[in-house]
């Protein structure tokens, strides 16, 4: 058993010398995490579950073998053990991973040819290497082979390709009073999440209504310590004040436990609580608290009354429901939690169309809790084969049972049936905004007499004030629309571009982009275009993985710009190979009398009503408000930018006490070494560092 490697070829690129504003998000994992048992332990975030991740090269490719022969050859030495293995292309890439109950068994279905479809017939033919890992038990490798796919993306596998992270509804717990947000990423903070709800939108509704309805604060830590009376939203009723102690402790934590209490299922409970009080308040003649309980009652009902809905014997699960038609999957998610339903999210996995509904959801429901929460409850439309095993696994990895049906009656089945039409709706809103798609990329190709229709366009467009916090930003659009996953921004850097000079920042963006793009992927074979030309079959279109290189790229600007892209791109050589479209704006800057410049052809406009000038507006405002919301973001980066934040040596925790100490980063500025010294904390050394920095100028 060895290290972890990948085979000759399979170049894992780090960003660490570049700029993030710029680089490419690696989908795939560094080699060197894979080395000496990283993955045991949290390094795939499997919560111990694998047993052993010293990857099994087995057999060098010495002999040119490929295809079944060579796995033929690896079987040979394989265990009959559970495990899982990786296939990779003459490129180092991995095509495919799976697991196994007996690796021996598995992979020597490969060798004899028994796949189920010409995808995997190609797979096993370009297969030039694999690597295996055994594991204890069928689980571990389901556990393992799942977090692998989402990483790795091979281009066989079911991918999971909306991965973003679901908002959930946080109470903080390490606070006297705590506060009520919503929250992302992972829990690192003390406190009780909620959740998930399908959208940010949907949990900003529900905090906006626990607000009325609990009185929790919503500010930061720091701003609630520095407050000397009440804010605003104590004045409007939708904080109860504990910042200036308007309610006691005592008061406060019971209108958190409440919070909780309801957010946990227990609703009834705390509405008669509160209409209870609400009497009481109303015997004692005192109308203006009992009013307060009203209001609290309404907003309660609000939350409620926005959840949809909400079946009474479904307490914690989630519904899963797939529709699979015309080479397109759709698969709906409906969240229930304390028995109310938080919403829900569709899914269009990248799969085989040969793949039945049933597999293809057996293989999404694995990735899908990868990094999520599992639910008691586990509701599908349909049965698949590895029910029993994704059961149990989830139970290991929740730690509670965790149960997976097919209702077959009564309110879970309604429900399911319910949760499958919108799958349906999903489904066909989704056909028909990918035909339209395709229509338009069709139209935009003959339009400008290109020879194929394009899969993958790039615009660009820069952003700046008088030239000060310049960014260059870079969408991407598709068949499906645009891949935001694929955005860039650019952090001008040159300090030889003259302030407002777009030909100049134009250059530095075009530049670092293909200078990057050519090192790292070299230049693309069009003879073997990804690119759907007439003659392509629909399968090898839908089978081709999105590309790296453009086909087309947009540039906001005229005649003088293209001019510049034009020499950039003759500089680095690819002119033939990226075609360039310089889009200026109309007479008197309005949309619709646009100017378009394309090489060999003379400039012209289009109809006003033309389809696919809309196309390329939509396009060119998507790449004007990512660039706008770049610069934006670097600008109000420099604004609250702070002096010591230059020194270093100079953490949080001193820069604090310095602070704390002279009230301004400008005193501190201004401050003698025998004063910077009298602060707690800060050494002569540190003192001699900080006054050196501000009085360079002064050193002998």
């Amino acid at each position: 058993m060895n290290g972890a490697k990948l085979p000759e070829g399979g170049v894992l690129y780090d960003e660490s010398e570049d700029d993030e504003d710029d680089g490419f998000a690696s989908d795939v994992l560094d080699a060197g995490s894979l080395e000496g048992g990283a993955l045991e332990g949290g390094g795939l975030a499997l919560d111990g579950a694998v047993s052993s991740i010293d990857w099994n090269e087995g057999l060098k490719n010495d002999s040119g073998l490929k295809g079944a022969e060579l796995i033929a050859e690896f079987v040979k030495h394989l265990p009959n053990a559970p495990g899982v293995y990786r296939m990779f292309n003459e490129a180092g890439d991995v095509m495919y991973v799976g697991k196994a109950r007996s690796l021996k068994k598995r992979v020597g279905n490969y060798a004899q040819g028994r796949v189920h479809s010409n995808r995997l017939s190609r797979m096993v033919r370009d297969t030039t290497h694999m690597e295996f890992v055994t594991t204890r038990t069928e689980t571990e490798a389901l556990l393992l082979e799942a977090n692998l796919i989402k990483r790795l993306r091979p281009r066989f596998n079911v991918l999971l390709r909306d991965d973003k992270s679901f908002p959930y509804i946080m109470i903080t717990g390490d606070h006297r009073a705590p506060a009520i947000f919503k929250h992302r990423g992972a829990r690192a903070r003390k406190g009780d999440y909620f959740g998930p709800f399908a959208s940010a939108a949907a949990v900003g509704r529900t905090i906006n209504s626990l607000q009325r309805a609990f009185l929790l604060r919503t500010c930061t830590d720091s701003v609630f310590e520095t407050r000397t009376r009440p804010c605003l939203l104590y004045q409007i009723k939708r904080c109860s004040g504990p910042c200036t102690h308007e309610v006691s402790d005592a008061g406060y934590a019971e209108l958190v436990k409440e919070a909780k209490d309801f957010l946990s299922g227990k609703s009834q409970n705390v509405k008669a609580s509160i209409a209870s009080q609400m009497q009481d308040a109303s015997k004692d003649l005192d109308f203006e608290r009992a009013a307060i309980y009203r209001d609290r009652l309404a907003a309660l009902s609000h939350v409620q009354s926005h959840q949809g809905i909400n079946p009474a014997g479904v307490e914690e699960a989630d519904v899963f429901a797939i529709y699979n038609e015309g080479g397109l999957s759709c698969i709906q998610v409906f969240f229930f939690r304390t028995g109310q339903n938080w919403g829900n999210r569709a899914y269009f996995p990248k799969a085989d169309p040969q793949m039945s509904g049933a597999e293809i959801l057996n293989a999404f429901l694995a990735q899908f809790y990868d990094d999520k929460p599992v639910p008691k409850q586990i509701l599908l439309s349909e049965t698949v084969e590895e029910q029993e095993l994704l059961a149990l696994a989830f139970s290991e990895k929740a730690g509670h049972k965790v149960q997976i049906s097919v209702p077959q009656r009564g309110e879970k089945k309604d429900l399911v049936e319910h949760v499958t039409g919108n799958a349906r709706e999903a489904h066909g809103r989704k056909l028909a905004e990918t035909s339209s798609q395709a229509r338009l990329l069709k139209g935009l190709a003959e339009t400008f007499s290109l020879s194929y229709v394009p899969r993958r366009i790039e615009i660009y467009d820069n952003s700046h004030i008088m030239g000060t916090n310049a960014v260059g930003g870079m969408v991407v659009a598709g068949p499906e629309g645009f891949v935001k996953g694929q955005y860039r921004k650019f952090n001008i850097k040159s300090t030889d571009i003259t302030p407002g000079d777009d030909f100049g920042m134009m250059k530095e963006v075009m530049t670092r982009r293909f200078s990057r793009l050519l090192k790292e992927e070299g230049l693309p074979d069009r003879s073997v275009s990804t690119a759907a030309t007439t003659d392509a079959s629909s399968d090898d279109i839908n089978d081709a993985a999105f590309p790296a290189w453009p086909d087309v790229i947009l540039i906001d600007g005229g005649q003088g710009q293209m001019t510049a892209v034009r020499a950039i791109l003759d500089e680095l050589g690819i002119r033939d190979v990226v075609t360039a479209i310089g889009v200026a704006k109309g007479v008197d800057r309005d949309a619709g009398r646009e100017r378009f410049f394309a090489e060999g052809k003379s400039d012209f406009s289009l109809p006003p009503r033309d389809p696919v000038l809309y196309f390329i507006q939509r396009m060119r405002d998507e790449a004007h408000r990512f660039a706008i919301g770049s610069h934006r973001a670097r600008r109000k980066k420099e604004m609250v930018k702070n002096p010591l934040d230059e020194i270093a040596g100079i953490g949080p925790g001193r820069k604090r006490k310095l602070l704390q100490h002279f009230g301004t980063a400008k005193a501190v500025s201004r401050a003698g070494l025998n004063d910077l010294m009298a602060v707690d904390g800060i050494s002569e050394a540190v003192a001699k560092q900080v006054y050196n920095h501000f009085h360079e100028t002064r050193q002998g």
